[in-house]
């Protein structure tokens, strides 16, 4: 990356897309073909990913700090101790699904046919998702389909947040409590993932962000950080106003664009 300007390009999208439910990693994989000259470092995709997952941190601080203290007390009776231990059950499929299936999900990534296929599905997904009724809590099967389904969001062009939520909307969970809890379950998915290509980026010595100043990264990961705080609150009022699937007509619009532009061009 060698300007400032294509550091802000992938701030914003970082920003508006890791929350909207239209795919963050499918948009990233869209701008470094598209709209930037080179393939940013991975080091500062992850800074990016951190600074959006410190908006979770702090919209959901207060559900976090109960869910800790009665984890700590060992209250799993308790709402948060129950959402404890369904974070715990949800978390386990999505971190077999990307251990197992990492080499294939991280070749999708260098695929724009894959993309652009992903991003029909996800407006599917998402569409379908507006008929569902909510009418029953939040149980242990429904953990374990979203963290499958958080598990698959992986593909590029698959929305993390628009497939558990959808998956929590189609199983008639409430929608505030799946809305609720897609973003907490992302948490040890999101900080977990970024400690992984961390480590992975130290063992094989490339644990340097080539090309980039410091004040560079700092300045992606606060846009980041804005940008993605206001798209999390416009997701939480479109999915309680039930406007969640509209999303879908730009999935399907992106989607077609690339597909027939990698079948013709």
């Amino acid at each position: 990356m060698s300007s400032l300007i294509e550091t802000l390009i992938q701030a914003i999208i970082q920003g508006i897309t890791e929350w909207l439910p239209v795919s963050s990693s499918g948009h990233l994989v869209i701008a470094q073909e598209y709209l930037l000259r080179e393939q940013p470092p991975i080091l500062f995709d992850v800074a990016l990913h951190i600074g959006t997952l410190c908006v979770v941190l702090i919209v959901f601080r207060r559900e976090i700090a109960r869910i800790l203290k009665a984890s700590f007390r060992l209250d799993f009776k308790s709402e948060e101790g129950r959402l404890g231990l369904f974070i715990a059950v949800g978390s386990v499929p999505t971190a077999l699904i990307g251990y197992v299936f990492y080499d294939i999900f991280k070749s999708f990534f260098y695929n724009m046919l894959v993309v652009g296929v992903a991003l029909v599905v996800n407006g599917v997904l998402l569409f379908i998702s507006k008929c569902r009724r909510d009418s029953k809590r939040l149980d242990y099967l429904d953990s374990l389909l979203v963290g499958i389904a958080q598990g698959i969001a992986i593909t590029p062009g698959i929305s993390r947040s628009g497939l558990t939520i959808a998956t929590g909307l189609l199983r008639q969970v409430e929608k505030k409590t799946a809305f609720t809890y897609s973003f907490l379950l992302s948490v040890p998915a999101v900080a977990g993932a970024a400690l992984s290509e961390s480590l992975h980026l130290h063992a094989s010595n490339e644990l340097v962000i080539t090309g980039l100043g410091m004040a560079t990264v700092l300045f992606g990961v606060v846009v980041s950080m804005i940008v993605g705080y206001v798209s999390l609150k416009l997701l939480q009022r479109l999915v309680m106003r039930e406007r969640f699937h509209l999303f879908a007509y730009y999935c399907w619009f992106v989607g077609a664009a690339i597909i027939l532009y990698q079948s013709f061009v």
